[in-house]
């Protein structure tokens, strides 16, 4: 297994693992961002207000997209385990 090699796998498991991040952490930026307007223009002061419909929103950004989550690490742990008979020492 030379340098490169392990570079390159490194950096496929970096952006998988952003991938598989994305939908939840962007849907709950956004209600976040929406609850914090809302808050700010109402002058409502409550910490505990976003933490519902964060929860709610991340809840339904993971069951639209979980196949498509399932999908992407599958194809990486078979990519992975297709690769280990080319591992020399």
């Amino acid at each position: 297994m030379t340098d490169q090699t392990v570079i390159d796998l490194g950096s496929r498991a970096i952006w998988v693992a952003v991938q598989v991040a994305a939908p939840a952490l962007i849907v709950t930026l956004v209600v976040g961002l929406i609850v914090s307007v809302f808050q700010a223009a109402t002058q409502i002061n409550e910490q505990t207000l976003s933490f519902i419909p964060k929860i709610l929103v991340l809840t339904a950004a993971l069951v639209l997209a979980g196949p498509w989550i399932l999908h992407v690490m599958l194809d990486f742990t078979t990519e992975i385990f297709n690769g280990i008979p080319m591992v020399t020492r």
